[in-house]
């Protein structure tokens, strides 16, 4: 059965600690997720998406504090923009632009963060490997 590969960037002070509350609660989510803990969403350059694809990830999530809450202030503004012109410049290229995700989840909120990343793999795994897929071996 494919196992997807999901490369996750996510928030210092948000998602990453969501990440770890789930884990510390003994909330399990599926260890296709490779997390990579960035100090804010609005650092995530697209080219580390793009790379990420390259390298053979089938799908990349950037995690985030909620609109408004952001440590860096308007961080998170920064990333849904980012993302918003990666998704039309992948759609423009012909690439799938539905398997880059950015979902807003809160330090408090581990259990939402395990539901997300259930969710994003399922999502995944019925859409079959990556655009790059089989190109790099992790």
């Amino acid at each position: 059965m494919f196992e997807p590969k999901i490369v996750g960037f996510f928030c210092n002070w948000c998602t990453s600690a969501a990440a770890d509350l789930a884990g510390t609660s003994r909330i399990q989510y599926p260890v296709n997720v490779r997390p990579i803990r960035v100090w804010c969403s609005g650092t995530v350059d697209p080219a580390y998406i793009i790379r990420a694809f390259i390298e053979g990830a089938d799908a990349v999530v950037v995690g985030g504090c909620h609109p408004g809450d952001c440590h860096y202030i308007s961080g998170n503004y920064k990333a849904r923009r980012r993302i918003k012109l990666l998704k039309e410049v992948f759609k423009s290229l012909g690439l799938p632009e539905d398997r880059v995700y950015l979902r807003w989840i809160s330090a408090s909120e581990g259990k939402k963060f395990a539901d997300t990343m259930h969710e994003i793999t399922e999502e995944t795994r019925k859409k079959g490997p990556g655009p790059f897929a089989g190109k790099r071996e992790w």
